[in-house]
């Protein structure tokens, strides 16, 4: 056992500096020369996303903004993938430096971050089907079902109102299909949004005068005052020399709200390019033999999201089993307070959901002076979460084995500890089997919740990709697959193993 734990903790380590070395940057010295910025690129176009030409490539109004910015400043931009959720709470303990997607300046977001001056104003945006008719304001919109974005100062707008049933979407793509599907009498969006998903859907249309003005800004901690002079300083340099108008024409995103903001009133001369290379990425790929090529395109950043998903579930397991039995024989053998301090282990962890316990152990720990990477913190995560469950295995396992054994042993002259270490362990691990081998798939697929602490596994990849190119289907089969293929050998492993034992235990 001791040189099981050592040998798991040699692997954490290096796996650690691996994950580290790849998707970290370097703290200290280098901190100085870099500026880290985070967003979800699953939010998708126009704010940030995966190229559709090169979908290795990171492209976007904002991507093109923040490193403007970071040129101004003198630093390199270094880009960190988040769930939209957590982008503030990751800043908030050090992850990264600045935060840039899409996020509305508001009272309450103020009271957590800093916020620089607004780099972008835009506005609100009814969608309906293009065959629908008596929905254009807001009024219109009273006893009807109206979809937006989760989080969103849009859906504050919407609750703010009485009589409207609100729902709330991760995806702009999930609102837009339920409003396809009659499921929604109209979606409510930001602009930039709209513009980007529903303007070029003929089945759907945008109607009414522009609703509210938003600002978006540069979030920065509470801390970083002298940072956000810089950021400031650089926005307005950028502003002053036509950068910014620059960067919004070529993304068709230049509005009266921001001509009058930024006191540039002269008539647009710049075009849409842009816009119309993604709308023309997006498209082209209707016969079988260009999905194919596009699906291709798509093998290293699946691969490397499946890398991840497999490096972090397999260690995660070893973890979880190991720490599984250690649980198991303490509520098994172990002293009362023993048993009761496992028992009670184990009933907290199976009573409380794994995103919870993640959310807690990245961003609730630090706050306890304990900061841990999100590689590590992935790993200690799923393992702690299902040792819980590897523990009830090894327990039944261990109470499947009938007494009579114990009691043999004992009556050859063994001690307790010898009896369970040579009789009762390997019968009950073989029994058990089957069980971890099942929990191993279910490991594998609730990787994908360490999203949310800024790790990008395979399911995280399919998001990026499907809202990108609009294609859930073609994507969604092929990132099923290679789910199947990373579990096939281990339930091939498993078969083999218990194969083994079970000759043995016949042997004897």
């Amino acid at each position: 056992m001791r040189r099981a734990s050592f040998l798991l903790t040699r692997i954490l380590v290096l796996s650690i500096g691996l994950s580290s070395s790849v998707s970290w940057p370097v703290y200290g010295a280098e901190k100085e020369k870099t500026i880290r910025w985070a967003a979800d690129s699953e939010s998708g176009a126009p704010y940030a996303f995966q190229d559709p030409k090169d979908p290795t490539l990171l492209k976007g109004f904002e991507v093109d903004i923040i490193e403007a910015v970071a040129k101004k400043i003198g630093r390199k931009p270094v880009f960190v993938q988040n769930s939209w959720d957590g982008l503030i709470p990751g800043l908030n303990r050090d992850t990264y430096d600045v935060v840039i997607n899409g996020i509305e300046i508001t009272d309450d977001r103020k009271a957590e971050i800093l916020f620089s001056t607004p780099y972008c104003l835009t506005h609100e945006q009814i969608i309906v089907r293009a065959n629908q008719e008596g929905i254009t304001t807001m009024a219109d919109f009273k006893g009807r079902i109206v979809g937006t974005l989760k989080t969103s100062l849009a859906q504050r707008m919407l609750e703010a109102e009485p009589g409207i049933e609100v729902r709330t979407y991760e995806e702009e793509t999930n609102a837009l299909e339920d409003l396809r599907n009659q499921r929604l009498d109209a979606v409510f969006f930001d602009a930039p949004i709209a513009l980007y998903y529903a303007k070029p859907d003929t089945t759907l249309k945008l109607v009414g005068a522009p609703v509210g003005e938003l600002s978006y800004g540069i979030g920065l901690r509470k801390k970083d005052r002298a940072l956000l002079n810089e950021v400031n300083r650089a926005l307005l340099e950028l502003r002053q020399d036509g950068t910014l108008r620059a960067i919004y024409e070529r993304w068709g995103l230049w509005n009266p709200i921001m001509a009058k903001a930024f006191q540039d009133l002269s008539p647009s001369t710049g075009q849409p390019t842009a816009y119309d290379d993604f709308m023309g990425a997006r498209g082209g790929h209707d016969t079988v033999t260009e999905k194919l090529k596009l699906y291709w395109s798509f093998m290293p950043l699946l691969m490397k999201g499946a890398w991840t998903t497999l490096e972090i579930s397999v260690l995660s397991m070893i973890l979880a089993v190991s720490f599984g039995l250690f649980l198991a024989l303490c509520r098994m053998y172990g002293p009362w307070i023993v048993r009761g301090s496992a028992t009670l282990w184990i009933e907290l962890i199976r009573g409380t959901p794994l995103l919870i316990q993640l959310f807690f152990i990245f961003y609730a720990l630090p706050h306890l002076g304990i900061k841990l990477t999100p590689f590590f913190a992935a790993v200690l995560g799923l393992g702690l979460n299902y040792a819980a469950y590897e523990a009830e295995n090894y327990r039944a396992g261990l109470q499947s084995v009938p007494r009579g054994q114990t009691e043999a042993g004992l009556a050859l002259g063994l001690d307790p500890l010898q009896t369970v270490r040579h009789i009762v362990l390997p019968q009950a691990v073989r029994n058990v089997i089957p069980p971890i081998t099942n929990d191993f798939i279910s490991l594998l697929k609730d990787s994908s919740l360490v999203s949310v602490i800024t790790m990008v596994e395979l399911t995280k990849v399919y998001g990026q990709l499907a809202s990108t190119y609009y294609d859930y289907l073609g994507t969604g089969v092929l990132v099923a697959m290679i789910y199947f293929l990373l579990g096939l050998p281990f339930v091939r492993l498993a078969k083999t193993v218990e194969a083994k034992f079970s000759i043995h235990h016949k042997g004897r």
